[in-house]
């Protein structure tokens, strides 16, 4: 029987993290292990499970999102290695479902995840009223009918729900731990996924439920490190990643994205800058695509005014 080694990232948000062992509980294979790697300074007080629980420390001034999901998976001893965000509660099948499909297939995949309201998993949570009350992000394309289906834009690999053989993981060097902050390392890892010839495909199953938290989207709350990560994105492969958020910020005169010159950040996000960006309760998840959509519709309107006078 395969081994599965569940490697999840923590930093704030306990009750989050509860709900994820508490799913992970309650799985038809249970993982050998789950290993949090801890971005803060206090470690978690968990439930008990049927499986260990090992928390590694990976504290650093700024997000080690790249460097904490590589220290874990090196500790890790399953021959799978299920990545899943500390917000996304596997449903039971999860680690079955990705250990299935990785017996036969040595690549990267990606499994389904649903986006839950706020409030949904308050009290004694259930997957039927995940079931009922969770939607598909409108960004992100849908499962297969069925089994697995390759991937041919390595832009679609998002890290809250991944699944690889750790070996394979590992061979590749994981993610390059020069992005710190939030932002481009799963594009970064993506795009020397599919470099070095490993296939990244979706698969029908392995479901998550995503939990509501407040969040910004695009994230102006991180704009430095989004900048940052763009920048050493296009010295590593020539172009710029994150390019919806860029044009946002452009958009939002928070950045000068003169050509041939580096990105300049114009002024701080302010209160009005967060208001229109910022994810309310009764929203799933926060959209980048919609606050574009917005920001353009207000620059031909003064346009036209300016036109008209």
């Amino acid at each position: 029987m395969t081994e599965v080694s569940v490697v999840t990232l923590g930093k704030g948000r306990p009750d989050h993290l509860v709900n994820v062992v508490l799913g992970l509980t309650r799985q038809t294979l249970m993982p050998t292990e789950l290993i949090v790697a801890v971005m803060q300074d206090e470690l978690y007080v968990l439930p008990d499970a049927p499986f260990p629980i090992r928390q590694i420390q990976i504290v650093a001034d700024l997000l080690p999102l790249a460097s904490a999901r590589n220290a874990a998976t090196r500790v890790a001893t399953g021959e799978v290695i299920v990545f899943l965000d500390m917000d996304c509660i596997p449903t039971p099948t999860l680690v079955a479902d990705y250990a299935g499909f990785l017996a036969g297939f040595d690549g990267l995949l990606m499994g389904e995840v649903l986006y839950l309201p706020g409030g949904a998993t308050a009290g004694d949570w259930s997957y039927d009223r995940f079931a009922e009350v969770s939607v598909k992000h409108s960004d992100r394309r849908g499962p297969p009918p069925q089994g697995i289906e390759i991937c041919t834009d390595y832009r679609c690999f998002w890290s809250l729900s991944f699944a690889m053989r750790r070996a394979t993981f590992l061979g590749l060097g994981g993610f390059d731990e020069r992005y710190v902050g939030y932002g481009g390392e799963d594009t970064d890892f993506g795009k020397a996924i599919d470099a070095a010839g490993i296939p990244i495909a979706w698969v029908k199953g392995a479901l998550a439920y995503h939990q509501y938290h407040p969040h910004h989207m695009p994230p102006v709350h991180h704009l430095d490190s989004v900048v940052r990560n763009a920048e050493l994105f296009e010295s590593k492969w020539g172009y710029r990643t994150m390019g919806h958020w860029l044009h946002a910020f452009r958009l939002m005169d928070l950045i000068d994205m003169t050509p041939g010159r580096p990105i300049r950040i114009l002024r701080r996000p302010d209160a009005a800058d967060l208001a229109l960006t910022g994810q309310q309760s009764h929203q799933p998840y926060a959209n980048t695509a919609t606050v574009i959509r917005l920001l353009e519709d207000r620059l031909a309107a003064t346009e036209k005014a300016a036109a008209a006078e």
